[in-house]
């Protein structure tokens, strides 16, 4: 039999297409595993956002083409990058053996009946909207759902509307259903949300923003946490925070992309808020409830971006210590508004700013950690560090994969994938220490 391994590349989202496409491997018969080594055929899915997953995308392609002088390898590249670049990628990699964009998923089955008897594919025909199967990569306690793709917003340094299209959401019940399947199949206590923006749920739909319609539906399930990844600060309303603030269900976490608090930064980014009304907002969220924390990610280096705006988004990080942030050096991606612009900061301006502002916030971690000791928060346990000889998972306030842990110890049997009381006791820089009460 055919074994098929997956290679997911870039951000959570591209993680529920790569669990996408193996349900349908999976459908068309072919076994999936997780040993790359033994793979007949490998599935990259690729990131095109910024130069960086560019380079790491064309990276693993070539690292994967090694393996064809091993063995009879095939290999299928999708997403991002090939949705991007289309012929010039086809022309580029004569080593791979398939190209699909970010809308075929239904096809790699067929796909990989057609490589496998030698021929080459190229193909980027839109298909419908993925289906609600998943093969579940996280650990079997957490998953992502996707409810809408494409994105609106038409920020001035982003290539993701020319990539992915317009926004398109999936219907409640398509959602609905899918949950109910990562529950039920594989016993999933956390749905972590993610699309472009969240917030925007609905909209092209009906002219109505519906998510809190879908929170109403996700929170009525049989879950213990749900989790709202990237939110756009002007659709943050207060009907939304109150939810969040009441709903037990809901994870008091809100990701919000803010990018900059420099205004006129702001409009040349082409984003729908000032600092004015950021700074309210931040404010109006710790008046519902001081516990929510916030996230956020920040753009340094935007070009003509002066050294006294950078400062004010230094300035504004230390005064309104963000539970998270991350920082990113601004990346010049081809036919963007934004790479038109004169005046592109030199690359080592960048690279300082992005790693001073980093540092501050990583001093406004540590100083917003030792608020929690003396406190019991529900930690949902995930792992051993066998390091530190402890036990280790996160609170609701922490997102997967990129927020801080909570390493404790326990007198008791403690299972993975459940949650439990912890009592702060300790702080080790970015993560929180414990004992499970």
């Amino acid at each position: 039999m055919i074994k098929v391994g997956a290679i997911s590349l870039g951000c959570d989202k591209n993680r529920v297409d790569t669990e996408n496409m193996l349900a349908y491997v999976r459908r068309a018969g072919f076994e999936i595993t997780p040993d790359e080594n033994e793979a007949d055929v490998i599935i990259i899915n690729t990131c095109a956002f910024i130069e960086s997953s560019k380079r790491e995308a064309i990276d693993t392609i070539l690292e994967v083409a090694e393996g064809k002088k091993e063995r009879n390898l095939k290999i299928i590249v999708t997403g991002c990058l090939p949705e991007r670049y289309k012929t010039d990628i086809v022309e580029s990699f004569p080593e791979v053996d398939a190209f699909l964009g970010i809308a075929q998923y239904a096809t790699v089955g067929e796909v990989i009946n057609r490589i496998t008897k030698g021929d080459k594919v190229a193909d980027f025909t839109p298909c419908d909207l993925p289906s609600t199967e998943r093969v579940l990569t996280t650990p079997f306690h957490y998953a992502y759902l996707k409810i809408a793709d494409g994105c609106d917003n038409r920020c001035t340094y982003c290539a993701i509307p020319k990539i992915r299209g317009r926004y398109r959401s999936r219907s409640i019940d398509s959602l609905v259903d899918e949950a109910k399947l990562l529950i039920n199949e594989y016993g999933v206590k956390e749905l972590n949300l993610v699309a472009q923006d969240v917030t925007r749920y609905g909209f092209d739909l009906d002219g109505k923003y519906q998510l809190l319609k879908l929170l109403d539906r996700l929170t009525a399930l049989n879950i213990d946490w749900v989790r709202l990844l990237y939110c756009y600060p002007e659709l943050v309303g207060d009907d939304l925070i109150a939810f969040v603030a009441s709903n037990d269900k809901m994870c008091k976490y809100l990701d919000i992309p803010l990018q900059h608090i420099n205004d006129r930064i702001l409009k040349l980014m082409n984003r729908r808020t000032n600092s004015a009304e950021i700074k309210t907002l931040i404010e109006r969220i710790r008046r519902v409830n001081p516990n929510i924390a916030l996230r956020s990610s920040f753009i340094v280096g935007f070009p003509t971006e002066t050294d006294d705006e950078y400062k004010e988004l230094y300035d504004f990080i230390g005064e309104y210590k963000l539970n998270y942030a991350g920082f990113f050096a601004y990346s010049k991606e081809d036919d963007t508004p934004a790479a038109r612009l004169k005046g592109q900061i030199p690359a080592a301006v960048k690279k300082r700013r992005q790693k001073e502002i980093s540092a501050l916030q990583s001093g406004v971690i540590f100083e917003n950690n030792r608020a929690y000791v003396g406190r019991t928060v529900r930690v949902l346990y995930e792992g051993i560090d066998y390091d530190k000889q402890m036990f280790w998972g996160r609170p609701d306030f922490c997102a997967p994969e990129v927020d801080a842990r909570v390493l404790f110890k326990a007198d008791t049997l403690t299972e993975i994938g459940n949650i439990y009381d912890v009592k702060i006791t300790g702080v080790d820089n970015y993560d929180l220490i414990g004992e499970r009460l």
